[in-house]
């Protein structure tokens, strides 16, 4: 932990002139080669006679190198993550009363696009130090109704996939067999699981390329990955009208985004190190605070670090908790995220699942804060960072 007198001299340097979001507008960082990929591109759009295609080279080729990252024998592009997981939930064709468990504690497009299709969602407990899908909380809620499991990998880590799919195959479907496992990797494009690389495991993978993302194809995008030959077609077939063989509308990227994503793809690692280095800083620098409780990264897993969840103690939880997240941005301008409640809390969701609280998942919800952090912040930067939250924390704890 930081000494008083060194926080002091931290702090002296000055805050920054807005706050430091908890999540950035930009979640990569471009240089001049995306520039020139960007417009290569658009020059090579403007010939009247080829124009910027539909399925064009751009976009195959920014396809079958994500594939090879993520080692899937496919990756089929889109317009965002949310339409990645409408189009996975299409893939399983929902009838009245199917089940699709998902966390909790999430952002609302898994639920959103279960209840698209007509699917019923049922909430599931978090890990407290992962705050993924608790494997074991699945099982306890699975019926023979279950269609799916719906892990979203929270904030950078990777959910227990393998615990994960062992349940599924416990407990199938009278019909379909196992409950089919995708991944909402929206926030850990580029982590690992036991040696292999998010995307891998499971039926389907659904990764976001929005601003705010590990990587970017110009503000929107996203990808899902798949081993499944007939899934790989089908999600294909949805987003480009159908092919002529049932319903489907236009969900494709664009061939600007496509080589955009691609130069950003071949420095994903690189960014990942950066964004991991400086977590990892953080954590050093705050150390042995009483009422923090840091990020966990479990010896099998390659965690991103989207964001920098950290806990306050249960006494904490709610107000003081508020307390201090606003006292961190109004004082030291240190935004953080609140990266994420119950989604049942959300009117539309809550009033299609009602009757579901999850008294854990509540919990973790007013404990959890997540400040910023980038790829291209400093280490001078970091400290800042460090000694506005130890500093805000024991002006809370006084109070």
């Amino acid at each position: 932990m930081i000494d008083a007198k060194r926080r002091k001299r931290i702090l002296s340097r000055g805050r920054p002139p807005v706050v430091w979001k908890g999540e950035p507008g930009l979640g990569a960082y471009y240089t001049e080669q995306e520039v020139r990929a960007a417009e290569k591109a658009i020059r090579k759009g403007m010939e009247w006679n080829t124009g910027f295609g539909f399925l064009v080279e751009e976009i195959v080729k920014f396809e079958e190198a994500f594939a090879r990252y993520c080692g899937t024998q496919f990756a089929v592009s889109c317009v965002t993550a949310s339409v990645g997981l409408d189009m996975a939930m299409m893939c399983l064709d929902l009838k009245r009363g199917d089940e699709v468990i998902v966390p909790a504690c999430n952002f609302p497009a898994a639920a959103l696009a279960t209840l698209g299709q007509g699917g019923k969602v049922v909430f599931c407990e978090v890990d407290p130090r992962t705050f993924n899908a608790d494997p074991a909380d699945v099982e306890r809620r699975i019926t023979p109704r279950t269609r799916a499991i719906c892990p979203v990998h929270m904030n950078g880590l990777s959910a227990d996939m393998d615990g994960l799919l062992r349940v599924a195959r416990r407990n199938p479907h009278p019909k379909h067999g196992p409950p089919k496992v995708i991944g909402d990797a929206a926030r850990a494009c580029g982590g690992g699981y036991k040696g292999t690389k998010i995307g891998k495991k499971g039926w389907m993978t659904v990764f976001s390329f929005h601003t705010m993302k590990l990587m970017t194809t110009l503000g929107e995008g996203g990808m899902v990955t798949t081993d499944d030959p007939a899934a790989a077609e089908r999600l294909r077939a949805i987003r480009q009208w159908g092919a002529g063989k049932e319903w489907g509308t236009s969900y494709k990227l664009t061939m600007v985004q496509a080589a955009v994503g691609s130069v950003q793809l071949r420095r994903l690692d690189r960014m990942l190190a950066q964004r991991v280095r400086r977590a990892r800083e953080r954590t050093a620098l705050l150390e042995g605070v009483p009422e923090l409780t840091l990020p966990y990264e479990p010896p099998q897993c390659d965690h991103t670090f989207y964001l920098y969840t950290i806990l306050v103690p249960p006494e904490w939880a709610g107000e003081r908790r508020d307390r201090l997240v606003k006292i961190m941005a109004d004082d030291y301008h240190v935004g953080a995220a609140i990266a994420n409640p119950p989604v049942y809390y959300r009117e539309y969701i809550g009033r299609k699942t009602r009757g579901q609280r999850l008294p854990l998942s509540e919990e973790l919800g007013k404990r959890l804060f997540c400040p910023s952090l980038h790829p291209l912040m400093t280490k001078a930067q970091n400290e800042y960072v460090a000694a506005a939250i130890i500093e805000a924390v024991e002006r809370v704890r006084k109070e």
